[in-house]
């Protein structure tokens, strides 16, 4: 009578775990909603890496020509900003038209190559527009003249990256620069 039991009870015990084996539906239900939260969090930041891409993008040639206009008026002579649409790049130079330092990279030229950047390369300079010409120089009072020395009517550069533009503007006769979205 005991072996019957016995043998019942490893019956019901192998039946009880054969049975736990699988998932029950509230479990999978929970993982579902886990992934799907994840997934809501995941996709809108692999598709905005382009717009903040861009974002910087647009900060940094800001910053860089209030430097060429900063260094224009601290030293009082012409720097220009010239840009390469082809290349997806820009450099800095001096009166004499050659590459200044780069102030913090010690040992290499003031040149900004977006494709070379890893933090810029989904970034594309779709338009330079200094009044017909793809350089802003800035004289010793900090305003700005296009590349064939002319004072600047007007001065953009467009960029893009995905479905994302920003413009970057250099106003006339101030030279203050501004970012529109």
């Amino acid at each position: 009578m005991c072996q019957k039991r016995y043998e019942r009870l490893v019956r019901m015990v192998s039946l009880r775990h054969s049975l736990e084996r699988g998932f029950t539906l509230v479990e999978i239900i929970i993982v579902v909603v886990i992934i799907a939260i994840a997934a809501m969090v995941v996709v809108p930041l692999a598709s905005s890496a382009a717009s903040m891409q861009i974002r910087s993008a647009a900060n940094v040639i800001a910053a860089d020509l209030e430097y060429a206009k900063s260094m224009a008026i601290s030293r009082g002579q012409n720097f220009s900003v010239v840009f390469d649409e082809a290349a997806e790049s820009y450099r800095i130079e001096d009166q004499d038209g050659g590459v200044i330092a780069h102030p913090v990279k010690k040992g290499f030229d003031y040149v900004v190559d977006f494709r070379n950047e890893r933090r810029l390369n989904k970034v594309d300079i779709a338009d330079v527009d200094f009044d017909g010409t793809d350089e802003v120089k800035f004289d010793y009072l900090g305003s700005p003249y296009n590349g064939s020395g002319n004072p600047l009517n007007s001065g953009v550069v467009n960029l893009q990256a995905g479905g994302t533009t920003a413009r970057v503007n250099v106003e006339p006769v101030t030279g203050f620069i501004t970012i529109e979205n």
